[in-house]
């Protein structure tokens, strides 16, 4: 059977590969290394340049993806430069690699995009002995891919808005709540209304960290190191001279994570600064260990110690082991007595966050 055209084009770039890779000239290691290199594909179109980049064949899958982005004549005898140039409106923006691979100058990759179609170009120099014969560029339809990476970054700038927003109203409230607790007569509720103030501003400090980044997931060693200094600042008595030491590390950690631990170890903080070293000069000290099973998050401070023993059961309390054993599904052991500090140990299972 008399061979194609199609398949003797093939094997001519084929034999001009081999030919190369046993000359050592293919593949072309001073290229750049790049992901915008592509990779080939069994169904990629191709297009055969000459020296002059002019289209001396064309597949039916290269003529397809043309057609497409708005190029309705033959590919074959045209300057895929010029071609390019036509089918790419004057408004819009080119990589400035495409004048590169469409001359066939250079084992690179570019986009082309026209009426809606994104088109991928990758080029593939030939040579026969250091000289330049022509290019194998090879054609792909990448506009779903392109489709979809533009829907993740309209995604990924709504959530960082609406957190940007979380963040403004949760200030909003807290500010709220700083001014009633100005007004406010009461000590007991100045007391209250002061708690759910710090409460609401740790929930910010992770609505602020994750506004700033792409990822729905945060760095909790910064998180922590702000929420400290803001309980530093806010829970310590007139009397109460309180030091925080922080050691370990947390890592990365989810946003749905991060939340809730940070507004539980506002409160181990603060029970510890506000009762634990009550009117008294003290240290509180956090260490994170974590592995990939488990974090254990172990809170002390050299204060009064438990009463008697006893655990409290304010709301503060509440609010730790509901979030911890609820919501994180971890386990929280207070132990100390009278006069010797009070040790808090938080496990947290890390099986799901590393899932």
């Amino acid at each position: 059977r008399t061979p194609s055209r199609q398949q003797i084009t093939f094997n001519e770039a084929a034999d001009d590969l081999f030919r190369m890779i046993s000359g050592g000239e293919f593949p072309d290691l001073s290229a750049p290394t790049s992901p915008r290199r592509g990779a080939p594909r069994a169904s990629d179109g191709l297009i055969r340049i000459d020296v002059d980049g002019v289209v001396t064949f064309a597949s039916p899958n290269a003529l397809s993806a043309f057609n497409r982005m708005g190029f309705d004549e033959e590919l074959e005898g045209e300057s895929l430069v010029e071609v390019t140039t036509r089918i790419v409106p004057p408004s819009r923006q080119v990589d400035e690699s495409l004048p590169v691979v469409v001359t066939g100058r250079a084992p690179w990759r570019t986009d082309v995009e026209a009426r809606g179609v994104t088109v991928s170009l990758r080029a593939i120099p030939l040579k026969d002995h250091g000289t330049r014969i022509g290019a194998i560029v090879l054609c792909r339809d990448v506009s779903e891919l392109r489709h979809q990476e533009q829907e993740l970054i309209t995604k990924d700038a709504t959530i960082r808005e609406i957190h940007h927003r979380v963040k403004n109203n949760l200030q909003t409230v807290a500010s709220l709540l700083r001014i009633q607790a100005r007004r406010t007569h009461s000590e007991e509720a100045r007391d209250a209304l002061t708690q759910a103030m710090r409460r609401v501003e740790s929930i910010a400090v992770v609505h602020d960290t994750l506004a700033g980044g792409l990822a729905q997931k945060v760095d909790f060693d910064e998180v922590f190191a702000r929420v400290l200094k803001l309980v530093a600042e806010v829970a310590s008595a007139p009397n109460t001279r309180a030091r925080t030491q922080s050691t370990g590390r947390f890592g990365v950690l989810p946003s749905e994570y991060a939340t809730p631990l940070a507004l539980a170890l506002t409160e181990v903080v603060t029970n510890a600064v506000e009762h634990g070293l009550a009117g008294q000069e003290g240290l509180v000290t956090i260490e994170a260990q974590r592995t990939d099973e488990n974090l254990r998050v172990i809170v002390s401070d050299t204060g009064h110690g438990l009463p008697e023993g006893r655990i409290g059961q304010g709301l503060g309390t509440q609010i730790i082991r509901t979030l911890i054993q609820g919501e994180l599904g971890g386990t929280i052991v207070w132990e100390g007595t009278d006069g010797v500090g009070t040790k808090v140990t938080i496990d947290l299972p890390m099986r799901w966050v590393n899932g």
